[in-house]
């Protein structure tokens, strides 16, 4: 799945929790969510350094105009986001549930990372059939024997 078609999917299935996401999804859209970071950030340190008033410290409208812009776009991206976890989770035949994981202080985020990390299992599994089309060998990963 390319960059473009991995943004696309993720949007497409804006706050669809069910299914199952390849890694390639998953992946692409932490780049998207980096960059946009990344371009959020710049654009605010511009404006910022700009609209600064450097006898009372405080900045300008635009600056703040700008952060609640940003806000909303976080706000807006934080759906999709949490979905395509979820549905990443479901490749590996896990809950969603196991997100909250995330929560564990320190430990939590690293085994996160593994799981989104690892492989989905190979063929259907009990949140739908494997986003790459591939099929389980027969009497494998809980395929049926011919």
């Amino acid at each position: 799945m390319s960059f473009p078609d991995a943004i696309k999917s993720v949007f497409s299935q804006y706050a669809t929790f069910s299914g199952r996401a390849r890694r390639s999804e998953f992946w692409f859209w932490y780049l998207f969510l980096v960059i946009i970071s990344a371009v959020g950030g710049i654009l605010l340190g511009i404006v910022g350094s700009a609209s600064l008033d450097t006898a009372t410290g405080t900045f300008g409208a635009g600056f703040y105009v700008l952060t609640a812009l940003i806000s909303i776009v976080w706000l807006a991206l934080l759906l999709p986001t949490l979905a395509v976890m979820v549905r990443r989770l479901h490749d590996q035949d896990k809950s969603g549930f196991f997100w909250f994981m995330t929560l564990i202080p320190l430990a939590g985020p690293i085994i996160m990372i593994v799981f989104y990390a690892t492989a989905g299992t190979v063929g259907p599994n009990r949140f739908g059939p494997d986003p790459k089309g591939l099929q389980a060998p027969a009497g494998q990963y809980g395929a049926p024997a011919v």
